[in-house]
């Protein structure tokens, strides 16, 4: 184990303890990573403080449930994540978008176009998306879950879910041409 990751380990068994200092020097250490996890979630930088506000909130109250074998990093992403789908769930899930799905069977979707932006452009152009699509893009393009474990997680259907991650692509190339990000 190196130095930094002793480090870790001791502030981490010191936040089981519930050791103040402890606490402020982990929410310091990560949260930045906590904030860009958020901040692709969310339309604002003040949504993303609000779920940052309450993954550190769930890190102290349930840092019991880490496990230490595993990357601390990898556990307070999902963390991150999950608080996220709440904040979702409790804020924007009633303003979910009503567009059918043959509303955005016009258009066709080459996803060698998102290669093309940079990562700040990409984030920049999925932050202007509706809550539900921007959902579906950041949990099936960035954190890797299928269409049955978002289904699960949101309380949609795997239709929704695919639906929306559809929509999403096709909305952010819509964006990318009213933007002139491409050419048509």
């Amino acid at each position: 184990m190196s130095a930094g990751e002793n480090r870790l380990a001791a502030i981490i068994e010191a936040c089981r303890r519930q050791d103040r200092a402890s606490q402020k020097e982990l929410y310091q250490l990560f949260y930045s990573f906590a904030l860009a996890v958020a901040m692709r979630y969310t339309a604002s930088a003040e949504e993303a403080r609000e779920i940052v506000n309450d993954v550190f909130f769930r890190v102290f109250t349930k840092i019991d449930h880490y496990n230490a074998e595993l990357p601390f990093k990898a556990w307070l992403n999902k963390v991150a994540v999950h608080s996220a789908i709440d904040y979702y769930r409790k804020y924007h899930s009633h303003t979910a978008p009503m567009a059918e799905l043959s509303d955005a069977m016009g258009v066709e979707v080459d996803n060698s176009l998102f290669s093309r932006l940079s990562a700040d452009e990409l984030r920049a152009l999925v932050q202007q998306l509706p809550p539900a699509y921007r959902m579906a893009i950041n949990l099936y393009a960035i954190e890797g879950y299928n269409h049955q474990e978002i289904a699960n997680m949101m309380g949609i259907t795997e239709g929704t879910s695919k639906s929306n991650l559809f929509k999403a692509r096709a909305k952010l190339k819509q964006l990318m041409l009213q933007q002139e990000v491409i050419r048509r």
